[in-house]
């Protein structure tokens, strides 16, 4: 049994089947799936929430995306706080710093960064990171703001090499693989997942985005970390039940209220 553990669900690319979607999980045997709640910023923070109290297979974050740090309003900072609390939320994010877009300009884009960190110390809640093309910026902000409290966090959707694998784990981050680990064109991800411990690895969709092949192009859903899956195991030569096993325990140690259901 897998968990996809990062999905857009709110996406309006699923309003017209979003229960299918969830169905068709099921049925590929994905048992529970966290829920991603930054959908179009703020202050609209509760997309994710919304879903997990009506399906309880879903779990749920909350969290401005580095896109949509721009949108930050003094409101912000005392709404995420209170979802936090929320008994179906287990972790803020995905929060970080995105640099190849540059939706948001880019002191912006770390102080939302850096204030969404210290509202998770706060909370005690891990931490889901997005970053792209700002892998030192991103480390050196963790390493400031983040790495002393002991909590624990997700590379989410890990694009980088062993390079950046070692810095993560060093800082005790757990690598989250999506669909990218099965595109030819990315062994420096594959090698990354062999040097990462079987304790330290999830898997995910970042649904729509990122469908792993053989679905690549088309629209990915919750159903298809189960190829992202077995694809990875056959790149560690593992049994493919063995990382389920592996990634849905790692998965619950990090979110210990999802091992109630």
């Amino acid at each position: 049994m897998w968990i996809d553990s990062h999905c857009h669900l709110d996406g309006h690319r699923f309003d017209e089947d979003r229960e299918a979607v969830i169905a068709r999980a099921l049925a590929a045997g994905v048992t529970k799936m966290l829920g991603i709640g930054t959908g179009d910023g703020p202050p609209d923070l509760d997309v994710a929430i919304r879903l997990a109290e009506k399906y309880p297979l879903l779990w749920a974050s909350a969290g401005v995306h580095p896109h949509d740090a721009a949108k930050w309003t003094p409101d912000c900072g005392p709404t995420l706080r209170d979802r936090m609390a929320h008994p179906r939320v287990v972790a803020l994010g995905e929060i970080g710093l995105d640099y190849h877009y540059d939706f948001s300009p880019r002191d912006v884009q770390q102080r939302v960064f850096i204030e969404q960190m210290e509202i998770a110390v706060e909370t005690g809640k891990p931490i889901l990171i997005h970053t792209r093309e700002a892998w030192d910026d991103t480390f050196a902000l963790i390493e400031k703001h983040w790495a002393p409290s002991g909590l624990p966090g997700v590379m989410h959707c890990f694009t980088g090499g062993p390079a950046e694998a070692e810095r993560s784990l060093a800082l005790g981050f757990t690598i989250s693989f999506s669909g990218v680990v099965t595109y030819p064109k990315a062994p420096e991800v594959r090698e990354a997942a062999k040097i990462t411990p079987l304790d330290r690895i999830l898997v995910e969709t970042d649904c729509p985005y990122l469908a792993p092949v053989p679905f690549r192009g088309k629209r990915n859903e919750p159903a298809y970390v189960v190829h992202t899956g077995e694809m990875l195991a056959a790149h560690l030569g593992l049994d493919p039940a063995e990382l389920a096993r592996r990634t849905s325990e790692n998965f619950t140690r990090l979110f210990p209220a999802t091992a109630s259901e």
